[in-house]
């Protein structure tokens, strides 16, 4: 572990003390978002040490012109930078003329800084004393409203401890900023117009290329000792900044405070207006004052968390791990918006450009599906129908043809912008997962409807993909898949993935048999889907015969699936003999020596066995774990939560909490030594799924829940909610037994142990 540093605490995340070299990892782990806009934990006030400033709102982008030369035809055009947007929470602070700011102060005491998280809010305090020697204390609080997302809030106080003294507010707007991951410090926005309206700023940009429009705007207001005070202001404007000085003289032990709403209005959600909606914006806040958006922001949380929470008895680090981890993906995604999604970095950070990766698909899907309603699910199935067309032309683009469709691997609007050929062209498996993720909804919903309406054109796609994808070998007389990468990305263009050749075969396998089932219940539909997609009984029966012959690498003597041809020509050292300073290797080794190497970034061969469990026996599954999991390095975050589940399916407890572990708290305690570049949110819901599917064994079989509950040895109790078909069940599990209650007037069947059990509805059910 790099860090640990982070107090452990059951509903906040808390720091104590002042470590400059923390700062850019704090920022981070104490981000704060609401579905439509999120930010780093920059300071508001002055700060010249190391800072990675980071405000971003969702769906905006910069496509980075990419060049390459004719011998990489299909190459994307560009690489999707998320770009930092104007910043509106900055606050200059200025006592007795000297410039506020920790870098340069001669003491910082009592620092401390939370992100509560039942409440939604970040807030910081300390003392410092001055170059001047004047002593102050610092507090502030800031929030990004759930319940109106263009709004955020900031109480910002200070008090003269020593003696009396001026203190300068001013409170800005600043366009001029750059992304920290921009190559020539490149320039990203277009400032339209500067204005100023009394106690209210507005700066209007636009993004280069892309001409995404928005307005960043303030509202000041100014308190001493908690009461109302008016004081002439003095504007400060550049060509990409604006501000307001408010300046007053302040008793030692009096406080003044300034309260400052600030957000952004996007011409995605509000059209051309965007001044009169920033207005608009700031009359909505006024009305409701500070403390009125707060106690909104606090009843909003309080309703996700009667859904989402999951309590833990006895083991307080995990209990934060959990919840931190839950509460940064309600900060990022809400379901609200369809033509959002979910980024790998949420709102923390600028790494891997794009917002959309398999990762929704194949990780966050159960978690939305469980602790919200079926909407917010579907409306991330509904992301990549609406992007089929793109994924079409993604295709075509590769040389593909006949409605062939090849979801991208990174995307913002439905077409690739991933810039690193093994990723773009040779993880196919993504068109998998967006497969997958159609069954899987339909299998915990029961619900066809989406299938057969709008899923069953990405399905018949995404098979024709696969068809032209695999080749006929004459040696093997088998069909293969040349020249892909699967998961475990450190094995690039091998030869039959074993992940991606199944995955393959299962989806064509589930495109012709949601086929036959919309044939059997509506014929008309039937001949709509194939009139519409051109499918001939000739193609289908194609298809029929190919997954019949599908190649699949496989050792008799060690009696295992391969990764890939030729993984046993590898020296098949494990990861116990690495050196702990090659770790991780991906920081210390050339890619070259990654690439020969037998470690698996990630759950590869096994991904298989979690998505298609029932397809393989426990034996195999054991003897599968055992061989692969000691050559996996987990330096995907994507790679713990899935072997744990299987640890508990094995009953190996300890082993099952020791991923848990490593999956929740990857960033609090920067495992891969990298939590300074934003946080890992979508491999956060794989911790809620290490949890609920791997210690709870909750499974959807036959339209029923199933539970097979264990508990790790170091926990007394733990207790999780599931939204099943209308119904909420919870669960807690103790060391002594498991008890469910459903809520509502029905009962529910359900499977546990293996022993079908009515549970009826408010009265507690005792395993």
């Amino acid at each position: 572990m790099n860090q640990d540093y982070i107090i452990p605490k059951p509903w906040s995340i808390l720091e104590e003390g002042f470590l400059p070299e923390n700062n850019e990892s704090s920022e981070s782990i104490f981000s704060i978002g609401n579905g439509a806009m999120g930010q780093r934990a920059n300071f508001e006030e002055t700060y010249t040490g190391n800072t990675f400033q980071g405000s971003y709102i969702a769906g905006v982008y910069y496509p980075d012109k990419t060049k390459v030369g004719w011998w990489k035809n299909g190459y994307p055009e560009y690489f999707a930078k998320v770009l930092n947007a104007p910043s509106w929470i900055g606050i200059k602070v200025i006592i007795d003329g000297v410039v506020l700011d920790l870098n340069t102060c001669k003491s910082v005491t009592d620092f401390k800084r939370e992100l509560n998280m039942k409440e939604g809010w970040l807030s910081r305090s300390f003392k410092a004393t001055l170059s001047n020697d004047i002593q102050v204390s610092v507090k502030s609080l800031r929030f990004l409203s759930l319940v109106h997302e263009q709004i955020g809030a900031i109480r910002y106080e200070v008090t003269p401890l020593n003696r009396s003294a001026c203190i300068s507010f001013e409170p800005f707007l600043d366009g001029n900023i750059k992304n920290k991951d921009s190559n020539w410090d490149d320039q990203f926005w277009e400032i339209s117009a500067i204005s100023s309206i009394e106690s209210s700023a507005f700066i209007e940009a636009e993004t280069m290329k892309t001409s995404f429009k928005t307005c960043t705007y303030m509202h000041n207001h100014c308190t001493l000792n908690g009461t109302a005070v008016s004081l002439s202001l003095t504007e400060q404007n550049t060509n990409s900044r604006i501000g307001h000085t408010y300046e007053i003289n302040v008793d030692r032990g009096s406080t003044f405070a300034l309260e400052k709403l600030g957000g952004y209005i996007s011409g995605s959600s509000q059209g051309s207006n965007l001044l009169k909606s920033a207005k608009a914006a700031i009359q909505n806040g006024l009305e409701k004052g500070f403390d009125g958006l707060l106690e909104e922001q606090i009843q909003a949380w309080d309703e996700i968390w009667q859904m989402a929470d999951i309590t833990i008895e006895g083991d307080l680090k995990a209990q934060q791990a959990i919840r931190f981890n839950i509460f940064q993906l309600n900060q990022t995604y809400l379901g609200t918006n369809p033509q959002l999604n979910i980024g790998p970095k949420g709102f923390t950070g600028e790494k891997y450009g794009g917002s959309t990766y398999w990762d929704t698909e194949a990780y966050c899907l159960p978690f939305y599906m469980a602790t919200k309603s079926p909407d917010v699910a579907k409306n991330l199935l509904e992301y990549r129908f609406r992007h089929l067309d793109k994924a079409i032309e993604n295709a075509e683009k590769l040389g593909f043809n006949s409605g062939a469709a090849l979801y991208p691997m990174v995307t913002m609007n439905g077409e690739e912008c991933h810039n690193e050929w093994e990723i773009t062209f040779e993880e196919i498996h993504r068109n998998g997962a967006i497969a997958f993720a159609i069954y899987n909804y339909q299998r915990y919903n029961g619900d066809v409807s989406y299938t057969f309406s709008k899923g069953i054109f990405v399905l018949i796609a995404i098979t024709r993909f696969w068809c032209q994808r695999f080749n006929f070998s004459e040696q093997k007389q088998k069909y293969v898949m040349l020249g892909v990468t699967g998961p475990n990305e450190y094995e690039n263009n091998v030869n039959n993935n074993f992940y991606t050749n199944y995955i393959a075969k299962w989806c064509m396998e589930f495109t012709i048999q949601t086929l036959n089932e919309i044939k059997a219940v509506d014929n008309t539909r039937y001949n709509e889907v194939i009139t519409k997609t051109k499918l001939t009984k000739q193609e289908i029966d194609a298809i029929k015969l190919m997954t019949k012959s599908i190649y699949f690498p496989y050792s008799e003597a060690l009696d295992i699936y391969l990764q890939q041809d030729g993984f046993l020509d590898k020296k098949l050292t494990p990861v116990s003999d690495l050196n702990t300073n090659d770790r991780p290797i991906n920081q210390h080794w050339s890619w070259d020596r990654i690439l020969r190497s037998p470690y698996i970034k990630q759950a590869d061969v096994l991904q298989a066995f979690y998505f298609f469990e029932d397809c393989f026996s426990i034996e195999e599954l054991k003897k599968h774990f055992d061989f692969y999991e000691p050559l996996t390095v987990h330096e995907s975050s994507l790679s713990p939560c899935v072997h744990s589940i299987q640890a508990a399916k094995l009953g190996r407890m300890n082993q099952a909490y020791e991923f848990y572990l490593q999956t929740s708290r990857l960033d609090l305690d920067d495992y891969n030594h990298e939590v300074s570049e934003g946080l890992h949110i979508t491999s956060m819901a794989g911790t809620w799924m290490s949890i609920v599917e791997g210690f709870g064994g909750m499974r959807i079989k036959n339209n029923q829940l199933h539970f097979n509950p264990q508990i790790p040895k170091q926990w007394q109790s733990y207790s999780f909610k599931i939204n099943f078909r209308g119904q909420t069940l919870k669960v807690n599990i103790r060391q002594t037994g498991a008890t469910f209650e459903v809520s509502g007037q029905e009962s529910i069947n359900i499977v546990v142990n293996g022993q079908l059990t009515k549970v009826e509805p408010n009265i507690l059910h005792s395993i």
